[in-house]
């Protein structure tokens, strides 16, 4: 049965403001994360999303505004918003000397288990995560992505309800870094709460319920994946020909239907009016078309929007006046 306590957001940010000097690096933002969901918190440099995770942790005071984990004001009750936390930053925080087993049972002992506990919890991290034949050697002997994952186990030493994870797959190879996601999506399994901040826009795609893009100390937009990348624009048809003769003959045919047009690798698109069943019987007579006009094709496909189009669109230096929120659910 869930108590009021629980029942609550596991993240809850209102108005939220903190300036340094004459910048305002956060501008009045709210956010709001249910226990179990992964968020990812997208932005460019600068875009105050450090400042953002480091007043939810506690390390920072807001200038103004209302921040609670998992009920607890982060100014008032900050003890008790530590014990909701695990923290797993950019850089490892291990220790290369030490054994894998060694780490963990230290980092238990700093969170005030016994000896026999944190030697209990250490081992069961280090299969948790893949590590436990790895666990008797010094970690200066593990790659980068055995680092990696040692540095998220020993966040979860008391298994804290919320994870706050840090660029966690920067500079991992890409079997790494698909390792890394499967602990993560284990955590979430389990019903830990994820805060995501990366700049890698597939690892978002893969991981997070709901994405938050902020620029300029503002939320910008904030929704699923899907509901984001239908904001940019609807899925478009691309068609390859063979020649830049076939190219200006396909133009020509498709008329006010053709989207955009790329000389370089003679491909034009064509935007889908419907994502349905009616969008593949379009994408069969733009194909039928030109076959039947003898216009020879390539290769042909769909393309939906992506992450980096609603990144890209969103958050672009040229935009004059932002949305102050779009949200889609």
């Amino acid at each position: 049965m869930l108590t009021a306590q629980s029942a609550l957001p596991m993240i809850s940010v209102t108005g939220l403001c903190k300036s340094y000097g004459p910048t305002r690096v956060l501008d009045d933002v709210d956010l709001e994360v249910q226990s179990g969901q992964v968020l990812a918190l997208l932005g460019p440099n600068g875009a105050g999303k450090t400042t953002m995770v480091r007043i939810l942790a506690t390390l920072l005071k807001p200038d103004s505004g209302e921040v609670r984990i998992g009920g607890y004001d982060v100014l008032h009750e900050p003890k008790k918003v530590r014990v909701q936390i695990g923290l797993s930053g950019q850089l490892a925080s291990v220790d290369d000397k030490l054994t894998g087993l060694d780490n963990l049972t230290m980092f238990g002992r700093l969170q005030r288990l016994s000896h026999r506990d944190a030697v209990t919890r250490a081992g069961q991290l280090l299969e948790e995560f893949g590590l436990d034949a790895a666990g008797g050697r010094a970690v200066k002997t593990y790659s980068g992505g055995m680092r990696r994952r040692l540095d998220l186990a020993a966040s979860l030493i008391v298994a804290p309800p919320l994870v706050f994870l840090d660029e966690p797959t920067s500079s991992l190879d890409p079997s790494a870094r698909h390792v890394l996601w499967d602990a993560i999506r284990v955590l979430v399994t389990n019903g830990t709460t994820v805060l995501l901040t990366t700049h890698d826009l597939d690892e978002a795609d893969q991981l997070a319920d709901v994405i938050a893009i902020i620029d300029r100390g503002r939320i910008i937009a904030r929704g699923s994946a899907a509901a984001l990348k239908a904001q940019v624009g609807r899925p478009r048809f691309l068609v390859t020909v063979p020649t830049s003769h076939a190219l200006a003959a396909a133009v020509s045919l498709l008329g006010d239907r053709a989207s955009t047009v790329d000389y370089d690798t003679r491909t034009v698109s064509v935007i889908c009016d419907d994502r349905g069943v009616d969008g593949f019987r379009q994408l069969r007579a733009v194909v039928d078309d030109l076959t039947t006009s003898g216009i020879p094709i390539e290769e042909f496909g769909l393309r939906k929007p992506t992450l980096d189009d609603v990144f890209q669109q969103l958050t672009s230096a040229d935009t004059v006046a932002m949305p102050r929120v779009a949200r889609s659910q």
